[in-house]
């Protein structure tokens, strides 16, 4: 079964960084892929980044473009999210999350719904 677990919350100042992690115990296929996604009170959850696990190929949404870096080690089975210039609007729970099956589609990839596995999620507060 896959488990994940995050790591990293924080309360940090506008313009500050956090970095977050993520424990995965899975099997990945090819073209597979985690995600990160956020939540905010009363808010639908939203993809922030995907990480392929074979290549590292990152992709972000246009929220966190240029600010956020998501990386993988694979010998560590983990996956982080580096979160440079905060601002208040990333306020939310964020989660790890993993697919049941590939990442091909990469649209796919950034919809919650495709995600069977998630993490506990951690709060993160930008004030």
């Amino acid at each position: 079964d896959v488990q994940l677990v995050e790591s990293g919350r924080g309360s940090v100042q506008a313009g500050g960084s956090l970095k977050l992690s993520c424990a995965a115990s899975l099997n990945p296929t090819s073209d597979y892929c985690l995600g990160w996604f956020r939540q905010a009170p009363g808010k639908e959850r939203e993809g922030v980044a995907i990480v392929y696990v074979d290549d590292g190929r990152a992709y972000y949404s246009d929220s966190v473009k240029g600010r956020f870096t998501i990386s993988r080690d694979n010998a560590k089975n983990s996956i982080y999210l580096q979160m440079d210039n905060l601002e208040p609007e990333d306020t939310a729970s964020y989660f790890c999350a993993a697919p049941g099956g590939s990442c091909r589609d990469r649209t796919l990839a950034f919809k919650a719904s495709y995600y069977n596995y998630w993490g506990q999620g951690t709060q993160v507060t930008v004030s």
